[in-house]
């Protein structure tokens, strides 16, 4: 905790930490206002909770309500019988001539519909065959998922990250996944009868928001979100119309158009989250920086790059100490449940082994849950037990210890980002310009506000690349080089060189 109020963060989100079966690492839900017996009590999360207000730190929960896990109450009362009273807290149907109800897929694989055999019906699963879908269409799902809410509300929790909360919303008949016709009416409710009137965070993870989708969640005004996580850039690495494991290079020319879109569409009725990371992807240094020869200098230009856009940023953990990918070598060394389908179904369809661990390797959602580096001791200091992953093995050389001893490690460079944040409105409210003519791998923009304006170049590449600005600058607000950055004219960029400057002339309002 300590540790978290020297980075300068204000709030913790946290990845499920509900009683769980574990089948989709807390994912699958059997006890809302029940912690999982492998982290704790619930007398250790109110310790948590109150740890963290006193150091001005909230703690956000994921909150899981698209689904449940197979194990909770309200499904083993479903599967029951037809006639229990909690049957249709789920998605039942009838199969047509011994099949599944139509053809919707899993997001893990396979079928999304489950035969229960003593009913002779189908349930309904967008993932895992152990998280039936909740029935969204019944009023009392929604007030029991309302009543729990309030739970963790009255805890003193600051909000809630709302897991695929656009799926809750289906139309599986009609094969309507996201964003259903219903969605911003249950969302509406949500806020009216739980946290609407309340200082609280909400962010909706909704994988198919336009800019135009984006803000019926997040406008102020109608009363749903406080602001959405979109994933557009997040397939940018992937073959189009392909899957996440069928790689390509990055394109920066198209970044930064994805990125300029969601600065200026959202206007000032939407918000946005801004992330490189997340509990689903991969390492962002090893993704999309350099995690060897220029490891340090790619992860502090992605951190200026992404914190001096408009938008919550959020920081996953280990990004502040450039935390690498895990390599693995054999499917053994996978814990992940969605690698280990898509290895099972491209072995059978007859993918090449290394091809598919190099996928995994790439992008693999194990990269991102190998236990938080503390120091060089053993298991890197996060646990003295067995942790319930390996380790990263470059944990002697990257580690919180060794980072907070070096001044000029990647902490301090996202340090300087959150407190540049909390002192200058630009950043907050300024608006968003692209330089268009510039390399193609030059990432520029520049941020105004009220007759101020920034400038940040960052050099998306490990090569040299020339830049060349005719205006003058007042000063320099954050680098990952020693460099004076007074002449913008003509200047030769090192790998990975990235700077933030306030431009001269202003003019005032």
């Amino acid at each position: 905790m300590d540790y978290l109020k020297k980075l300068g963060i204000s709030a913790i989100w946290l990845s499920p930490v509900y009683r769980s079966p574990n089948d989709d690492n807390g994912y699958d839900i059997s006890d809302y206002e029940q912690i999982m017996t492998e982290f704790g009590t619930m007398a250790d999360m109110d310790h948590l909770i109150q740890a963290a207000q006193q150091r001005d730190i909230k703690i956000i929960m994921d909150l899981v309500v698209n689904h449940t896990s197979d194990e909770h109450p309200w499904f083993i009362e479903s599967r029951t019988s037809k006639e229990n009273p909690y049957r249709d807290f789920y998605v039942w149907r009838e199969g047509h001539d011994g099949n599944a109800p139509n053809d919707l897929e899993s997001t893990f694989l396979g079928s999304a519909w489950q035969l229960d055999e003593s009913s002779s019906e189908y349930y309904l699963h967008l993932f895992s065959q152990k998280q039936p879908d909740l029935n969204w269409e019944n009023p009392d799902v929604r007030t029991a998922i309302y009543d729990m809410m309030n739970f963790w509300i009255d805890k003193g929790i600051g909000g809630f990250r709302m897991d695929v909360i656009d799926l809750v919303g289906k139309i599986p008949d009609e094969k309507i996944t996201g964003n259903g016709p219903k969605l911003h009416d249950y969302l509406h409710e949500m806020n009216t009868k739980t946290f609407g009137d309340k200082d609280l965070l909400t962010v909706g993870e909704t994988w198919g928001a336009t800019p135009e989708i984006a803000k019926l969640y997040s406008d102020p005004k109608r009363n749903e979100l406080s602001m959405v996580f979109q994933f557009e850039h997040v397939g940018l690495d992937e073959e189009p119309g392909k899957s996440k494991w069928d790689l390509r290079p990055l394109q920066i020319a198209e970044l930064k158009k994805v990125f300029s879109k969601w600065q200026t569409e959202l206007g000032d009725q939407g918000w946005n989250s801004l992330f490189w990371n997340n509990h689903d992807l991969p390492r962002i240094v090893s993704r999309w920086g350099n995690d060897s020869t220029y490891r340090v200098q790619s992860a502090k230009m992605l951190a200026i790059l992404l914190h001096m856009l408009k938008g919550t940023p959020y920081i996953y953990q280990g990004e502040e100490i450039g935390m690498t990918n895990r390599i693995i070598h054999d499917i053994a060394e996978v814990e992940d449940i969605e690698s280990k389908n898509m290895y099972a179904d491209r072995i059978e369809k007859g993918y090449p082994e290394e091809a598919i661990l190099a996928s995994i390797n790439a992008k693999g959602r194990d990269n991102a849950r190998t236990p938080m580096q503390w120091n060089d001791t053993v298991n890197a200091g996060f646990t003295t037990g067995t942790p319930w992953i390996d380790v990263n093995q470059n944990y002697h050389e990257i580690n919180v210890e060794q980072a907070l001893a070096d001044k000029e490690s990647i902490f301090y460079t996202y340090q300087k980002l959150i407190e540049l944040r909390k002192t200058h409105p630009l950043i907050v409210w300024g608006s968003f310009e692209l330089l268009e003519d510039t390399a193609t791998d030059i990432f520029a923009y520049y941020r105004h506000y009220q007759g101020n304006s920034w400038l940040i170049v960052c050099n998306f590449s490990d090569q040299e690349q020339v830049f060349s600005l005719d205006k003058p600058v007042e000063k320099t607000i954050i680098a990952n080089t020693e460099k004076e950055y007074r002449n913008l004219l003509d200047r030769t960029l090192a790998p990975y060189e990235a700077f933030v400057v306030e431009l001269g002339g202003k003019k005032h309002a």
